[in-house]
């Protein structure tokens, strides 16, 4: 197959009124895939098979980002007029306030089944999580969503946010004792807030949302990740000091050495931030074109297509199997260069990854996307057992049919739904 990247003649496809309608096409299909195989009816929703079973349909470990997501990501269908959206809605919103949350001690349990909690500790990801699902909520008016946002914002402030260092702690016990002596800082947490942090702004226009988005972002990216030539380093001590060494079996959330999926999420973010703040904060376009472009070099297997899961700290590929999310985040954060700085480079690479998720990612035959893929581009499942969530994917479908000047929800809301 004769290479297409290059060909100034296929010009920027998210301005062809066909790649639109295929992006859209996408979209509709992981709704149709996730609306009606997901909702466990004891509550939350299930992680399911490759062809859209309940992987444990009687005791389905249930952890906070997947039920949160599905809020998001259903509050965005909802806004775009999809029949049925708003009840997912109202499932995922009974679970998050209703279950997770602790009533006792207050934040929200990592992890659920149908007895109650599995693991009881607090994760700054999963309250990232529930702030993004409380906003998005927010935008289609639900009854729980201003509740939840304000119990959410409440516990961030006085349980994770560290003001000396601008962002937050990882983790605590139940009764928010630090976990393991509170020792460890991690990037991907903060990254997950500062997108969330961006839609309580755009909810509530709370200035203070954007502001510790901006910290964070400071931190993470300027700081840390300027610091070693713009690879996001991921792990920390409780100072902020970068640990190369770092090592935890759960290599689903802490994998070792870095994770260029998570430059090309912070190279969208970054210039989602610099939108929102009225482009004033000069470093952050450099920073987002620089991300991009480490990913591509170093990331990116030029023989089969797709990016390493890792690398080591010499940049070589550590984990060599090829995952759906970086995939997503990299079209994404393509489109959204290609709006902001606009290049060949960027515009090339958007269509490259495109190539990839549809001949590899997508399930012609069952619906919904493989989340792993071997380096051959071959389906497995050494880290994800099926198909978890619809938010990545999602995400890669809608962004580049909306104005690059906020999240989904603030892009289609404004756009009264209009595509």
């Amino acid at each position: 197959m004769a290479p297409t990247t290059g060909n100034a003649v296929l010009g920027n496809w998210t301005t062809h009124a066909y790649h639109r309608g295929w992006l859209l096409n996408q979209a509709n299909g992981l709704f149709d895939f996730f609306q009606h195989n997901s909702v466990n009816p004891k509550g939350g929703f299930y992680d399911l098979d490759d062809q859209g079973r309940p992987l444990d349909a009687e005791g389905q470990v249930r952890g906070i980002h997947i039920a949160a997501r599905a809020v998001h990501c259903f509050s965005i269908g909802a806004l775009l007029g999809r029949p049925g959206a708003g009840d997912l809605v109202d499932h995922g919103m009974d679970y998050l306030w209703n279950h997770h949350r602790d009533r006792k001690n207050g934040g929200y349990f990592w992890s659920l089944n149908n007895d109650g909690p599995v693991d009881s500790n607090k994760q700054g990801y999963g309250h990232a999580f529930v702030l993004l699902a409380a906003s998005s909520a927010k935008t289609i008016g639900h009854p729980l969503a201003d509740g939840m946002l304000d119990d959410i914002t409440e516990i961030l402030t006085t349980k994770f946010w560290e003001a000396k260092h601008g962002a937050i702690a990882e983790e605590f016990t139940a009764d928010w004792q630090p976990l393991d002596g509170g020792a460890y800082r991690g990037q991907n947490s903060n990254m997950h807030l500062t997108e969330a942090l961006m839609a309580a702004f755009e909810a509530t226009g709370d200035k203070h949302y954007l502001t510790k988005a901006e910290s964070i972002a400071d931190l993470v990216i300027r700081r840390a990740a300027g610091s070693v030539d713009w690879r996001v380093a991921e792990h920390f001590d409780a100072e902020w000091t970068l640990d190369k060494t770092y090592y935890h079996p759960n290599e689903m959330f802490r994998p070792a050495g870095t994770t260029p999926g998570h430059w090309l999420e912070w190279a969208r973010l970054i210039l989602q931030l610099w939108a929102l703040g009225g482009k004033r904060i000069e470093w952050m376009p450099d920073a987002a074109k620089a991300l991009f472009a480490q990913s591509m070099a170093l990331g990116w297997d030029n023989d089969r297509g797709g990016f390493f899961y890792t690398l080591d700290w010499d940049d070589k590929p550590a984990k060599r199997n090829k995952l759906w999310w970086p995939a997503c985040e990299g079209a994404a954060a393509a489109h959204f260069l290609n709006e902001h700085l606009p290049s060949d480079f960027h515009e090339e690479s958007y269509r490259k990854i495109w190539n990839v998720i549809e001949r590899a990612f997508i399930d012609h035959k069952n619906g919904g996307w493989h989340e792993e893929l071997t380096e051959d581009l071959v389906p497995s499942h050494s880290l994800f057992p099926g198909k978890g969530d619809i938010y990545h994917a999602l995400q890669a479908c809608l962004i580049p049919l909306f104005p690059a000047t906020g999240s989904l929800t603030k892009g289609i809301a404004e756009a009264g739904g209009k595509l």
